[in-house]
């Protein structure tokens, strides 16, 4: 019968044990027993498991011990251990072990003493990888502090705003934006903020959010600030969730964009003024297009009447040239009417323009100028050469070249002018070379090409040639350059779009 006994309890316990595996296994928690009398460390399989040993191992107490991290946590491990076995404490802390395989894991221990007779004779416990779990907090607790670094940190106003509009918690951007101290701002609401005439804007999306309907939304609205002064801000707002998914509070990032918003208000209102005065300056240009081309053609009637009552006249020297020059006056204003209708250039639509024409028409139109400051003009221009450009432009171009380096002719000397082109892989270059007084480029470099820049005491300087010159030319998708001495002369370099049959 004893022996049956003793059969029914072993039975027992193999069936206590196989059935505290199972909750272990299920539960992922393994337990472990250190017997003092014997001196023997035992261990579930889940706590086996846990340290990536095989089930026939066989730990002890020094072995069970330097699974522990080196440092702290063995240390830790090693004294709490040694504590329980001594004042019948029991523990509960965190460590990391390092597994049989290398593996760095974070495990929960707990240690139970049992005492006879004043004197610790066994340690029972449970074990558990908590390293999904502890990563996890981790994970958590670094974008918990990155998010209190950005918010405390952040150049742009931040806030955690209740469901009802009232200020939680505030950085310190947004009470620079609005002037208030931290305290202040807590004692008040979004609303009460907000211009009157924006209270509406954002209410939408805000009720939308609290449906769970949206998760956020971007608007620009205007705020008083503590003097009173309006503030014009671009304001995101985020709204952050329980697990559940209910509501709990908002995530407003406010960024002031005063300065921009009245930079864009002065741009809008430079703009109007421009287009109004571009639209005078049109009718402008069709007005003295219009009566330019009136005075032109009587002249021209004019000149016809002299040749038939009159002709002798036209031996006279001086005749042929007042007949070219009105002629290519009737020829500058009907070029002049072209782009008074049809002021906006396309680079793409250019015409094709023979150089040495234009220049030859250029010097005759400046005869008398010529005649009278005794210019001598050197032409060294290939006839075949065109250039991409507006006639009008291009006849402009070249007669304010001419009469520039005439009219700044050196003192001492008969002006001398060459015109030289030449050609590069996407230009023609027109060199307009003179041996006048010169500019002092590094007194005036920087605003040769200015409005209403004069240099010279010239009483018929205007300061526009050089800047109409330069308008025209980048207007057809060239540039101009410039090299002078003072007293030694000017070079004006200009680059002009081939055509095909350049």
């Amino acid at each position: 019968m004893q022996d049956l006994n003793k059969l029914n309890i072993i039975s027992n316990e193999i069936h206590d044990f196989e059935f505290i595996n199972a909750i272990e296994n299920s539960l992922a928690i393994g337990s472990w027993e250190f017997n003092l009398k014997t001196n023997t460390l035992k261990w579930s399989t889940v706590t086996k498991k846990i340290h990536e040993v095989p089930d026939d191992y066989k730990p002890d107490v020094e072995t069970g011990l330097n699974f522990y991290k080196e440092g702290l946590h063995r240390e830790r491990i090693t004294s709490i251990f040694s504590n329980a076995i001594l004042t019948n404490t029991s523990f509960d802390d965190e460590f990391i072990i390092i597994t049989a395989k290398g593996k760095e894991k974070w495990v929960r221990s707990i240690g139970y003493p049992v005492f006879e007779n004043d004197t610790c004779v066994l340690v029972k416990g449970v074990f558990q990888d908590i390293t999904e779990k502890t990563q996890k907090n981790i994970e958590i607790s670094y974008k918990e502090s990155l998010f209190r670094s950005i918010f405390e940190n952040s150049i742009t106003g931040m806030a955690i705003v209740s469901l009802e509009g009232k200020w939680l918690k505030v950085n310190n951007s947004i009470c620079k934006i609005f002037g208030y101290s931290e305290a202040e701002l807590l004692d008040l609401n979004f609303i009460e903020l907000t211009h009157n005439d924006d209270k509406h804007i954002g209410l939408e999306e805000i009720k939308l959010m609290i449906e769970g309907k949206l998760d956020n939304f971007q608007v620009d609205k205007r705020y008083i600030n503590k003097n009173g002064n309006i503030i014009h801000c671009q304001l995101s707002t985020t709204i952050v969730r329980d697990l559940d998914n209910e509501p709990v509070h908002f995530v407003a990032n406010i960024n002031d964009i005063t300065k921009s918003k009245l930079a864009k208000q002065k741009i809008k209102n430079l703009l109007a003024i421009s287009s109004k005065q571009n639209e005078r300056l049109l009718n402008f240009a069709h007005i003295v297009s219009h009566n330019l081309r009136s005075h032109a053609g009587n002249l021209d009637m004019l000149i016809g009447l002299k040749k038939e009552d009159y002709p002798d006249a036209v031996d006279n020297e001086y005749f042929p040239h007042i007949e070219k020059a009105v002629k290519n006056l009737n020829e500058t204003i009907a070029n002049l009417n072209d782009v008074a209708i049809h002021n906006i250039v396309e680079v793409e639509n250019l015409e094709p323009l023979n150089l040495l024409e234009y220049v030859n028409n250029a010097i005759s139109n400046i005869k008398a100028l010529h005649v009278v400051k005794k210019a001598k003009i050197k032409i060294d221009i290939n006839k075949t050469i065109k250039v991409k450009g507006i006639p009008a432009y291009l006849d402009s171009i070249i007669i304010n070249l001419l009469t520039n380096a005439i009219k700044y002719k050196n003192p001492d000397e008969d002006p001398k002018i060459k015109l030289i082109a030449s050609k590069d892989d996407k230009n023609i270059i027109l060199e307009v070379i003179d041996n006048g007084i010169g500019i002092d480029l590094k007194k005036h470099g920087e605003k040769l090409f200015g409005m209403y820049n004069v240099f010279h005491h010239n009483k018929d300087s205007r300061g526009l040639g050089l800047f109409i010159t330069k308008n025209q030319i980048e207007a057809i998708g060239g540039k101009i350059e410039v090299k002078s001495k003072v007293g030694k002369g000017t070079t004006f370099r200009l680059f002009f779009k081939k055509t095909n049959y350049a």
